[in-house]
C-alpha cells in the first residue's frame, strides 16, 4: 500500500535509537526515551491551509526532529508510520 499525504501533511517513520550509551551502558526498553528523529517517507504537495499558502520545506529521505507527541500513528504493511503536519517538524538533521 502506498500513502499519499494531502496538503501540508508529511509521513514519517521513527528511527530506532541505539541500545547502548556512549559510555557503554546498555539501556533496557523502559529506560529509553521515545525517539524524536524520524525519516521522511512521503510529503504532501502543500497548498492553501487555513487561508495561508504552505510551501513544503522537507523532502522524501530527509531526517527530521518532530514534536514529541505529535501526529497520528498508522500501521501500513507492518510498518509503524506517523502522519504529521509540516509545522510539527522542528528541524532537519543534516
Amino acid at each position: 500500500m502506498n500513502l499519499k499525504p494531502l496538503l501540508d501533511r508529511v509521513v514519517i517513520k521513527m528511527v530506532e535509537t541505539e541500545e547502548t550509551t556512549k559510555s557503554g551502558i546498555i539501556l533496557t526498553g523502559s529506560a529509553k526515551e521515545k525517539p524524536q528523529v524520524a525519516e521522511v517517507i512521503a510529503v504532501g504537495p502543500g497548498g492553501i491551509v487555513d487561508g495561508k499558502e504552505v510551501k513544503m520545506q522537507v523532502k522524501k529521505g530527509d531526517r527530521v526532529i518532530t514534536s514529541k507527541y505529535s501526529g497520528t500513528e498508522v500501521k501500513i504493511d507492518g510498518d509503524e508510520l506517523i502522519i504529521v503536519r509540516q509545522n510539527d517538524i522542528l528541524a532537519v538533521v543534516e
